[in-house]
């Protein structure tokens, strides 16, 4: 019998350090947090410091009660949930809801910490424990408090001034803010015309290469000195009849060095760049490369813990690194002594390892047979970063060659060579540039190329010039790495949480993903504009990022919590009370503008509705029915377009409309029937339905874009499923089909539909 209790988060976790503590040890899993604040008004006692009344999960409550069980046969309980903060908080919630806080157990408890699922890491953190650190736990206490405070208060009031639904939280107005403020650079950006001037030239032995121009008349161009296609081409003029020769040849060792391991901000960052993932993939990814995976030998956690701050490696790990790269690339990729990182982050925990493979000659090649798809691609991104930030230095010729035209006149052509590549054989660092945005090259740029031999005072044979036009782009939108990266360098928040904070501005509608960049909705910048304008000081970035940094000293024991949420909780209600009666909602959702209603002739307004922003008649309440498309032009004819499609309600001709996520079809008898329908007929299933026998079930989205499966006789047949039908019959009850079922815990399983059967075929059990 077990004599030990280990709790850790996840059950997959568990199962693996099982079988590296051995019979005396029994691990179970706490299914992540079992205690937290409730969703609803009270659940900070203001009047009493602050005092939050936390309460057992739902969910949790079954998980406790099984925890319980086992502990009543254990000698001794310890505590292993994850090596951070949120972790930490874990596992003293835990002991509340065990009943063992506030007195003194009859069974000692204790703190372990891991970074990586290995044996000989849970075997020396076992050995090694420690009391549970209260100061982490009142950090985590006074960020959760804050988000509830600001959250259930500011919430409430963007109900009653622009509509009910829309939420704030202390973070995610900031990420919203960013978003919004781009677009409107977008919009007030003005392009502006410039040339550049190039030279196709060759030398004596025909060789071609091309230089930009970067001197005209003895002066210096800077990116607007040639402003227009007349200028160009008088310049061109004057260049073509010149004499071409090499005046300078300036030549230049470069060294680069690798870019430092992987912080979880920069995973975030470069598995969006180079594979596509958005944050919140990246994060469930590398959550199972860390708890485990089978590779043959058992479950092995593959890499470190993915959520920390630090560029800091092992000694180990040097190790690992340096006898993998001699191998695998010889001596001469290797460093006579190891390469260190300092981390930039200003909170970053030192304790914490980079993100890394546990057993870096476990290389991606070999384990590719024991991983998904995504699995793979991103621990072998992870492998790379690893190994490649212990390589040498990559070793450039650069060649920069001045070439003189008359009097005053200069062109430049740059060339580099890479004499060794050192860590560029292996990896190379993406940049957003890759996907943003990028202007031509001007103010004299030089394109790098592979020069031929040249010569100081060579002569050089004119083939063409190359004017070329450009315009200057406005700033691009953000990616979800681009706004990683910015969030990061101001200070906001911790990357643990940027993907649910980006995940919850798509959730709420506040923004949307298009072509993997950020786009404001109306209600979005309705909303940023209320915050901004009247709660300018929490979502200003650098009180943010200060409120952050307070944060990481109540972590340090520098500074109290309470007081901490006395500071912010004083001046912010004062100023929601204010607010209450400044505000109004017709301000905020209602919009003047210089037109009259074609209809009545009262003026028209911009409104905000469900679908976005409409031109509506400022006589709506006097009768007047007029609205419009925001952007169909003034005048322009508003007639019907009918489809081929019949109501499916009334029996009326469907109308052709156009909403915020594309055309649809309405019923032309609105409002006495107000059926709607997608444009595209629904998706057949090839399965007929089970409870008509005529029907068949096709694919549907609700209101909300959750896809379901309903009869295509509706509303004759109701029939529906919210999960895929598969192919039955099912063998207890002889329902027609099964569906399919997919759960993080159990996997993917065939169930019966039917209500009172419980068939149920693969998965967990």
């Amino acid at each position: 019998m077990p004599q030990h209790l280990v709790i850790v988060e996840s059950p997959a976790k568990a199962k693996t350090i099982e079988k590296f503590l051995g019979h005396d040890y029994r691990v179970v899993a706490s299914y992540g947090h079992v205690r937290a604040l409730p969703s609803k008004q009270g659940s900070v006692d203001l009047e009493h410091d602050f005092e939050p009344k936390y309460a057992i999960l739902p969910e949790s409550k079954k998980h406790i009660d099984a925890i319980k069980k086992e502990l009543k046969q254990s000698d001794s309980l310890l505590l292993a949930t994850d090596p951070d903060r949120e972790g930490e908080a874990i596992s003293w919630h835990l002991l509340a809801a065990l009943g063992l806080d506030g007195r003194k157990s009859a069974i000692p408890v204790r703190r372990v910490v891991f970074h990586e699922i290995t044996k000989d890491a849970i075997v020396h953190a076992v050995e090694n424990p420690r009391d549970i650190s209260q100061e982490l736990v009142d950090a985590q206490q006074a960020r959760s408090i804050l988000d509830y405070l600001v959250g259930f208060n500011l919430s409430p009031f963007l109900w009653k001034k622009i509509r009910y639904g829309l939420s704030a939280g202390r973070v995610q107005s900031v990420a919203l803010r960013l978003i919004c403020e781009r677009e409107k650079e977008i919009k007030a950006f003005q392009e502006r015309e410039y040339w550049t001037i190039g030279a196709e030239l060759a030398t004596e032995r025909r060789q071609k290469f091309t230089a930009n121009l970067v001197e005209a008349a003895g002066k210096k161009l800077d990116k607007f000195d040639i402003p227009d296609q007349a200028a160009a081409e008088l310049l061109v003029k004057t260049l073509a009849q010149g004499t071409y020769r090499v005046d300078k040849i300036t030549k230049s060792e470069r060294k680069r060095s690798p870019a430092p391991p992987f912080t979880t901000s920069t995973l975030q960052q470069e598995a969006s760049r180079k594979l596509g993932f958005s944050a919140k993939k990246t994060m469930s990814t590398a959550q199972k490369l860390y708890e485990g995976i089978n590779i043959g030998e058992g479950t092995v956690g593959l890499i470190t813990y993915m959520r920390t701050d630090s560029v800091v490696l092992s000694n180990q790990a040097l190790q690992e690194a340096h006898e993998v790269i001699g191998a695998l690339y010889g001596k001469e990729y290797t460093l006579a002594k190891p390469r260190f990182f300092k981390n930039k982050a200003k909170n970053a925990q030192e304790a914490h390892e980079a993100i890394r493979p546990t057993y870096i000659a476990k290389t991606p090649a070999e384990l590719k047979k024991y991983l998904s798809s995504d699995q793979f691609r991103l621990y072998d991104l992870i492998w790379k970063r690893t190994v490649a930030c212990q390589m040498a230095e990559a070793l450039l010729d650069q060649t920069s060659v001045d070439i003189g035209v008359g009097e005053g006149y200069r062109f430049r052509a740059a060339g580099t060579v890479i004499r060794f590549p050192g860590f560029m054989k292996l990896y190379i660092e993406g940049t957003d540039a890759a996907s943003d945005v990028e202007e031509p090259k001007g103010k004299g740029d030089d394109k790098e190329q592979k020069l031929p031999l040249l010569a100081e005072g060579e002569s050089l044979d004119l083939q063409k010039l190359l004017p070329e036009q450009h315009f200057t782009q406005p700033p691009p939108r953000y990616t979800e790495a681009s706004l990683v990266k910015t969030l990061e360098e101001y200070g906001i928040g911790r990357p643990s949480t940027y993907a649910s904070i980006m995940n919850t501005l798509v959730e709420r509608k506040y923004a949307r993903l298009d072509s993997k960049r950020f786009f404001p909705e109306d209600v979005g910048m309705v909303v940023n504009d209320l915050l901004v304008n009247h709660f300018t000081r929490y979502v200003d970035y650098n009180f943010t990022a200060t409120l952050e940094e307070e944060l990481d000293q109540v972590s340090r024991g520098e500074k109290r919590w309470k007081p901490l949420l006395h500071e912010f909780w004083g001046p912010f209600s004062a100023l929601l009370k204010q607010k209450e009666g400044e505000v109004s909602k017709s301000d905020l959702t209602t919009e003047a503008t210089d037109e009259l209603c074609p209809d009545c002739g009262r003026p028209l307004v911009v409104k905000l509705g469900k679908r976005g922003k409409f031109i509506a008649c400022s006589g709506y309440k006097e009768g007047c029915t007029y609205t419009r498309n925001i952007e169909q032009p003034a005048g322009e004819p508003t007639e019907p377009v009918f489809s081929e499609e019949k109501c499916d309600k009334c029996g009326s001709p469907m109308l052709v409309k156009d909403g915020r996520f594309g055309k649809y079809l309405a019923c032309s008898a609105y409002p006495a029937c107000k059926n709607i329908q997608p444009l595209v007929k629904p998706k057949g299933t090839g399965f007929t339905c089970p409870e008509c026998g005529e029907g068949e079930l096709t694919e549907k989205k609700s209101r909300y874009g959750k896809m379901f499966y309903s009869c295509n006789r509706y509303p004759q047949c109701k029939f529906a499923l919210w999960d895929p039908p598969q192919p039955g019959p099912c063998p207890k009850c002889g329902f027609p089909l099964l569906v399919k079922k997919v759960y993080k815990r159990e996997g993917e399983f065939l169930k019966c539909p039917k209500e009172g059967c419980d068939y149920k075929s693969g998965g967990s059990k």
